[in-house]
């Protein structure tokens, strides 16, 4: 009887799957839930933790406190609409106090800028009637009338990035920013203008006059105490290419070369045909008159007079 011989064929292998190239992606479609999620919600369970209490005293908890903050948002809502009214009529109440003493104020500032300009009108009338044939004279050099003439205009601005400046060697003063103009710039200018020929001079409009001042308080210049801003515009009456190059060629049109060549400071100077200034705001008159017993034994008189 013959015999089968024995297969020696290997056994056949399983088919691979079509998706066995993305065993990542299938690992993630059949697991979406991360195995340590899944640990965790299944302690919870064990140990009977939920999301809301289960217990009645739990739940009468949970109402409670909704109750109770529902009470405060209440009480809060209608305590806000009892004060509103109170409110309104209290800032109302401030509002017309406010509006009213600005009024009040305004009609004072009226009546002591209208007292100023008559005393001002009275002192001129003084002068000019005591002045004799030299009332043109003294109103011109106490700055009473109006001036109206050739001239030169000057203006003088801050530097483009004053406000990043950080001290140098003009920081010694109130002002730290090399690039400002100051008091004691604006003081040399017209010092410099005065002694070049300038027969009247004024700052943005403001007169100056033998008894001006030109300080500064904080980091602004003041002119007789009123405050200016740049830029700061300089009129002169006088010959105008005369005055102008005089300036230009003094110590004073040199030191303002300087701020303008070394710290940015901006000045542009023109000869003007005709440039009006304004009287003076303020008028002070005094008189001179000789004392009582100042003439010597010999009939001299000292020459000497009260002010």
């Amino acid at each position: 009887m013959s015999q089968q011989p024995p297969d020696r064929s290997s056994p056949k292998k399983p088919a691979a799957r079509p998706d066995a190239s993305m065993s990542l992606l299938t690992n993630v479609m059949d697991h979406s839930l991360d195995d340590g999620y899944a640990e965790a919600a299944a302690r919870q369970s064990e140990a009977g933790v939920r999301g809301l209490p289960r217990t009645l005293r739990a739940k009468l908890g949970l109402a409670a406190g909704l109750v109770l903050a529902a009470i405060v948002v209440t009480v809060g809502a209608a305590q806000a609409q009892v004060a509103a009214p109170t409110l309104a009529k209290e800032r109302e109440e401030l509002i017309n106090r406010i509006q009213k003493g600005t009024g009040a104020a305004d009609k004072q500032q009226q009546r002591v800028d209208a007292t100023r300009d008559a005393v001002g009108t009275m002192q001129r009338d003084a002068l000019e009637k005591h002045g004799n044939d030299k009332a043109e004279l003294l109103a011109l050099l106490a700055g009473s009338t109006q001036v109206t003439g050739p001239g030169v205009k000057l203006v003088v601005d801050d530097a483009k990035e004053a406000g990043s400046g950080s001290g140098g060697p003009r920081g010694s003063s109130s002002f730290t920013d090399t690039g400002r103009v100051r008091d004691r710039d604006m003081q040399r200018i017209v010092n410099g203008l005065w002694a070049s020929g300038a027969e009247a001079i004024s700052v943005n409009g403001q007169r100056l006059t033998s008894l001006s001042a030109i300080r500064a308080a904080g980091d602004a210049i003041l002119v007789d105490n009123k405050p200016l801003v740049p830029p700061y515009t300089v009129l002169a009456v006088g010959d105008g290419q005369r005055l102008s190059t005089a300036f230009q060629d003094s110590a004073d049109g040199q030191y303002l070369h300087v701020l303008q060549e070394n710290y940015g400071v901006r000045t542009k100077i023109s000869v003007e045909h005709e440039v009006t200034l304004p009287p003076a705001p303020s008028l002070i008159v005094r008189t001179a008159k000789p004392q009582a017993g100042a003439a010597k034994a010999d009939g001299t008189d000292t020459g000497k007079g009260t002010s």
